[in-house]
């Protein structure tokens, strides 16, 4: 499954920015699929994840209230909306897509993902 996020760019704070994610094959409506972020010099993190079918979204401590998953079945999408922005939401993101549905346990960890995105970085200045 080839996975290919766009959508970031340079925003300024309070704004809000849309991420997309497509994938080659059809996973989104049987698989979790989720969002990590990395900045500099720093680990790769959660941000949101959502299993598809339960009804369930997981957002991080640090986005939440902030974000919200939705897809798009007919384009095999699925999109990150962020709100509010704030400078340490600088950061690359990913879109991380799972061979199969995983516990809500398991969606903030990113070595159950099988399938990873090349990443579109987010840029938050004044």
């Amino acid at each position: 499954v080839k996975v290919v996020e766009s959508g970031g760019g340079l925003v300024h704070p309070g704004d809000s920015l849309r991420l997309s994610c497509a994938a080659s094959e059809p996973t989104f409506s049987t698989n979790t699929v989720a969002w990590f972020r990395q900045a500099p010099g720093k680990e790769r993190e959660f941000v949101a994840g959502r299993r598809w079918g339960f009804g369930s979204t997981i957002t991080a401590d640090s986005v939440k209230g902030r974000v919200t998953i939705s897809r798009d079945n007919a384009k095999n999408t699925q999109s990150l909306l962020l709100n509010s922005l704030k400078s340490e939401d600088t950061a690359v993101y990913y879109c991380a897509v799972s061979s199969r549905n995983l516990i809500a346990s398991t969606i903030p960890s990113k070595n159950a993902y099988d399938y990873w995105g090349q990443g579109t970085q987010v840029t938050v200045s004044s």
